[in-house]
Protein backbone atom coordinates (compact mmCIF):
# COMPACT_ATOMS: atom_id res chain seq x y z
CA UNK A 1 0.00 0.00 0.00
CA UNK A 2 1.36 3.47 -0.91
CA UNK A 3 2.52 5.90 1.97
CA UNK A 4 1.47 9.36 1.89
CA UNK A 5 3.23 11.74 3.71
CA UNK A 6 1.76 15.68 3.53
CA UNK A 7 3.53 18.79 3.63
CA UNK A 8 3.94 22.60 2.72
CA UNK A 9 1.57 23.61 6.16
CA UNK A 10 2.58 26.68 7.90
CA UNK A 11 1.31 29.80 9.02
CA UNK A 12 -0.16 32.36 6.14
CA UNK A 13 -1.87 35.42 6.60
CA UNK A 14 -5.73 35.80 4.73
CA UNK A 15 -5.37 36.56 1.09
CA UNK A 16 -2.01 34.85 0.75
CA UNK A 17 -1.28 31.62 -0.68
CA UNK A 18 0.52 28.17 0.17
CA UNK A 19 0.95 25.04 -2.36
CA UNK A 20 0.52 21.75 -0.32
CA UNK A 21 2.19 18.78 -1.20
CA UNK A 22 1.78 14.71 -0.82
CA UNK A 23 4.57 12.64 -1.35
CA UNK A 24 4.19 9.08 -1.94
CA UNK A 25 6.28 6.19 -1.44
CA UNK A 26 6.08 2.50 -1.55
CA UNK A 27 4.17 2.67 -4.89
CA UNK A 28 3.15 4.37 -7.06
CA UNK A 29 0.13 6.62 -7.62
CA UNK A 30 -0.08 6.60 -11.28
CA UNK A 31 -3.59 4.61 -11.24
CA UNK A 32 -5.07 6.06 -7.91
CA UNK A 33 -7.26 9.00 -7.65
CA UNK A 34 -6.40 11.24 -5.01
CA UNK A 35 -7.77 14.00 -2.83
CA UNK A 36 -7.06 16.88 -0.17
CA UNK A 37 -9.87 16.98 3.38
CA UNK A 38 -9.38 18.76 6.04
CA UNK A 39 -10.59 19.58 9.44
CA UNK A 40 -10.99 22.33 11.58
CA UNK A 41 -10.35 22.24 15.37
CA UNK A 42 -13.98 21.16 16.92
CA UNK A 43 -15.60 20.41 13.33
CA UNK A 44 -15.49 17.02 11.05
CA UNK A 45 -13.49 16.05 8.58
CA UNK A 46 -14.31 17.79 5.41
CA UNK A 47 -13.77 17.50 1.41
CA UNK A 48 -11.57 19.55 -0.08
CA UNK A 49 -10.88 18.58 -3.66
CA UNK A 50 -9.89 15.70 -5.57
CA UNK A 51 -8.36 14.70 -9.15
CA UNK A 52 -8.87 11.59 -10.84
CA UNK A 53 -5.69 8.87 -11.31
CA UNK A 54 -5.36 10.52 -14.91
CA UNK A 55 -6.15 14.01 -14.24
CA UNK A 56 -9.16 14.45 -16.17
CA UNK A 57 -11.30 15.30 -14.05
CA UNK A 58 -11.58 17.66 -10.55
CA UNK A 59 -13.87 18.12 -7.98
CA UNK A 60 -13.66 21.00 -5.60
CA UNK A 61 -16.20 21.95 -2.28
CA UNK A 62 -17.89 24.86 -3.07
CA UNK A 63 -16.38 26.10 0.01
CA UNK A 64 -12.55 26.54 -1.82
CA UNK A 65 -13.85 26.85 -5.64
CA UNK A 66 -11.86 29.06 -7.39
CA UNK A 67 -9.24 29.38 -4.82
CA UNK A 68 -7.90 26.45 -4.78
CA UNK A 69 -6.11 23.91 -7.56
CA UNK A 70 -5.71 20.41 -7.02
CA UNK A 71 -2.90 19.28 -9.52
CA UNK A 72 -0.98 16.11 -9.89
CA UNK A 73 2.80 15.32 -11.28
CA UNK A 74 3.24 11.36 -11.58
CA UNK A 75 6.38 10.87 -12.50
CA UNK A 76 6.95 12.80 -8.99
CA UNK A 77 4.75 10.54 -7.53
CA UNK A 78 3.11 13.46 -5.68
CA UNK A 79 -0.45 15.81 -5.75
CA UNK A 80 -0.35 19.37 -4.80
CA UNK A 81 -2.76 21.45 -3.38
CA UNK A 82 -2.52 25.12 -4.25
CA UNK A 83 -4.60 27.67 -1.81
CA UNK A 84 -4.83 31.24 -2.94
CA UNK A 85 -7.06 33.91 -1.36
CA UNK A 86 -6.83 32.39 1.68
CA UNK A 87 -9.37 32.75 4.54
CA UNK A 88 -9.36 32.11 8.53
CA UNK A 89 -12.35 29.61 7.79
CA UNK A 90 -9.51 27.60 5.64
CA UNK A 91 -7.23 26.71 8.96
CA UNK A 92 -7.08 23.07 9.17
CA UNK A 93 -5.30 20.06 9.31
CA UNK A 94 -5.24 19.09 5.55
CA UNK A 95 -4.64 15.77 4.81
CA UNK A 96 -4.30 13.89 1.72
CA UNK A 97 -5.76 10.58 0.73
CA UNK A 98 -5.46 8.09 -1.94
CA UNK A 99 -7.50 5.29 -3.68
CA UNK A 100 -11.25 6.53 -3.74
CA UNK A 101 -13.57 8.63 -5.00
CA UNK A 102 -16.01 10.84 -3.60
CA UNK A 103 -16.75 13.85 -1.13
CA UNK A 104 -16.50 11.45 1.84
CA UNK A 105 -13.74 9.12 3.55
CA UNK A 106 -15.35 6.17 2.43
CA UNK A 107 -13.46 4.36 -0.17
CA UNK A 108 -9.93 6.11 0.48
CA UNK A 109 -7.09 3.52 1.47
CA UNK A 110 -4.35 5.67 1.88
CA UNK A 111 -3.64 8.72 4.04
CA UNK A 112 -1.33 10.95 5.29
CA UNK A 113 -0.82 12.14 8.83
CA UNK A 114 -1.94 16.09 8.13
CA UNK A 115 -0.42 19.17 7.76
CA UNK A 116 -1.53 21.86 9.74
CA UNK A 117 -2.67 25.39 8.17
CA UNK A 118 -3.38 28.82 10.23
CA UNK A 119 -4.44 32.06 8.44
CA UNK A 120 -4.63 34.64 10.30
CA UNK A 121 -6.76 37.37 9.98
Amino acid sequence: QVQLEESGGGLVQAGGSLRLSCGASGGTIRFLNMAWFRQAPGKEREFVAAISWSGGRTDYADSVKGRFTISRDTPKNTVYLQMNSMKPEDTAVYYCAGGGWGTTETGFGSWGQGTPVTVSS
